[in-house]
């Protein structure tokens, strides 16, 4: 059986290439979904589908040369990625089409070799945290992510300045492009049919590894995670860009900084409960850009219900509830790296005690001493710092 799978383009079929049209003159059956069938008004015969399932379903009820319509280009987010697993007994050949990257950056008059691209049309991401560190970003829109929602987010996130621009309908008589900045554009109603784009000149792109000096943090006089700790705690953490984390007792948020700058697309939840340490770590989340760095007020364990299953837990202070918060974190992930940071033998007792209660595998403690140096007159001398203790267990393997 030969099939051919068609990219239709943005829709009119005006786009369509010379060996498409051809491929689609030449079946006796056209499969898709009907504003695509619509541009065949001559064909044998069309049957309306829009999943893969349905579309090899139809293909194999009839003889013949059949074509299979999707949108925009068969290798862009289309539902031709499926269709060749679906159909291992036809001889399937791939017609490619104009994406609606393609189209709406020539419409624009703008390169998309440079963009970031995401698909939001029936799956989510973290929109914001890849606004903030990409110049731009090209994004397929659709269902509870309109392009008037995604805007919401972006002006909720501080980035209600960023350029936007929304394609609707693309490539059709109605087409309908409207730019402005995300707070302008936040809220409004928009076409099903639609894609975005967004430009951020000031986006700070995420950096290969942490590694922030104690002077670039706001801190008042809430108590800080110093440099070289940090260093060492975070990569105990043994992080991976997407996952959740939480920092429990966050303090300044120092170290939640640099978990969310490794992160990238995940996300880092900051629990604190003093007022004024939280006002710092909005603070520090303001300073460094990091959408992804999200504050939650309240005493731990308490609040870590509503916050969801954290791959790696770091806890700075516990208030005496260690092991309450490592419970909390396991279940709701059995497989969570735990890290804890302790300054008394107690602690460091405790935290020893709640590894082996959970039977947390390969359990460490590391024990660091540092030493700074300070002027004395002519001289310069080395200047103890107390020693903290870094332990660390669990975590999938």
């Amino acid at each position: 059986m030969k099939v051919y799978v068609i990219g239709m383009g943005v829709g009119n079929p005006a786009l369509l290439t010379g060996e498409a049209l051809d491929a689609a003159k030449s079946c006796r059956v056209l499969v898709g979904a009907r504003r695509l069938l619509e541009a065949f008004p001559g064909a044998a015969q069309k049957i309306e589908a829009s999943s893969p399932a349905r579309m090899a379903e139809a293909v194999r009820a009839h003889e013949g040369p059949a074509g299979v319509l999707v949108s925009g280009d068969v290798g862009f987010y289309s539902a031709a990625r499926s269709l060749g697993a679906l159909l291992p007994e036809a001889e399937i050949r791939f017609l490619p089409g104009i994406s609606s990257l393609q189209y709406f950056c020539a419409r624009l008059g703008t390169a998309w070799d440079d963009a970031r691209i995401v698909s939001l049309h029936g799956r989510d991401c973290d929109f914001c945290g890849i606004a903030a560190s990409s110049p731009k970003v090209f994004a397929l829109t659709g269902g509870e992510n309109s392009p008037g929602a995604l805007c919401a987010r972006l002006r909720e996130a501080g980035l209600g300045a960023v350029r936007v621009e929304v394609g609707e309908r693309l490539s059709y008589p109605d087409e309908r492009v409207t730019g402005g900045n995300a707070a302008e554009l936040a809220g409004r109603a928009f076409d099903p049919l639609s894609v975005m784009l967004v430009r951020n000149p000031d986006a700070r792109p995420f950096p290969a590894a942490h590694g922030l000096p104690d002077g670039a943090f706001l801190r008042g006089g809430t108590p800080m995670t110093k440099e070289e700790v940090r260093a060492v705690s975070v990569a105990k953490l043994r992080l991976r860009r997407g996952m959740t984390v939480w920092d429990v007792g966050a303090g300044t948020g120092s170290v939640s900084v640099e978990i969310a700058r490794v992160l990238g697309e995940g996300a880092v939840y900051s629990v604190e409960r003093e007022p004024d340490a939280l006002a710092l770590i909005e603070q520090n989340r303001a300073k460094f850009g990091l959408w992804n760095l999200r504050p939650v007020a309240g005493s731990a364990p308490g609040v870590l219900g509503e916050l969801p299953a954290p791959a790696a837990v770091f806890v700075g202070g516990s208030s005496g509830n260690l092991a309450e918060i490592v419970g909390a974190a396991l279940e709701k992930n059995p497989g969570a790296r735990i890290v804890v940071n302790a300054v008394t033998l107690e602690t460091v007792t405790e935290a020893l005690g709640c590894f082996g209660r959970f039977s947390l595998r390969e359990p460490d403690a590391v024990q660091l001493s540092v030493s700074r140096v300070r002027e004395a007159g002519h001289y310069h001398m080395m200047q103890a710092q107390n020693p903290v203790w870094v332990l660390s267990a669990g975590g999938s393997e």
